[in-house]
């Protein structure tokens, strides 16, 4: 079992910036996706970016350009910059990691973290 611990969020103004973190209790490069997600009241939740072991990186349109999506393989965990904050930015964010290499070879695994509060407002 993986566990994800997701920490960084917090209460931003409007164009100001915060750097969420995703450690994880396995390397990183035997999660196959790590991602963050979020979920806005009333809205679905919703894919915002992804990192691959392999270096590959994935964005939604709403935060290209925004948003940057790292790893420190050396502290197993995943980092979400986020500038230029908006308003509707504003959601609960969380850590995923899809697909784990076991002794067995990979397995279609999916754990969560436990989401973290991002609030932008003036």
């Amino acid at each position: 079992q993986v566990q994800l611990v997701a920490s960084g969020g917090g209460l931003v103004q409007p164009g100001g910036s915060l750097r969420l973190s995703c450690a994880a209790s396995i390397s990183i490069f035997n999660i196959n996706t790590m991602g963050w997600y979020r979920q806005a009241p009333g809205k679905e939740r919703e894919l915002v970016a992804a990192i691959t072991t392999g270096g590959s990186v994935n964005y939604a349109d709403s935060v290209e350009g925004r948003f940057t999506i790292s790893r420190d393989s050396a502290k197993n965990t995943v980092y979400l910059q986020m500038d230029s904050l908006k308003p509707e930015d504003t959601a609960v964010y969380f850590c995923n990691a899809r697909g784990i290499l076991t002794t067995s070879g990979w397995r279609p695994h999916n754990y969560w973290g436990q989401g973290t509060m991002v609030t932008v407002s003036s």
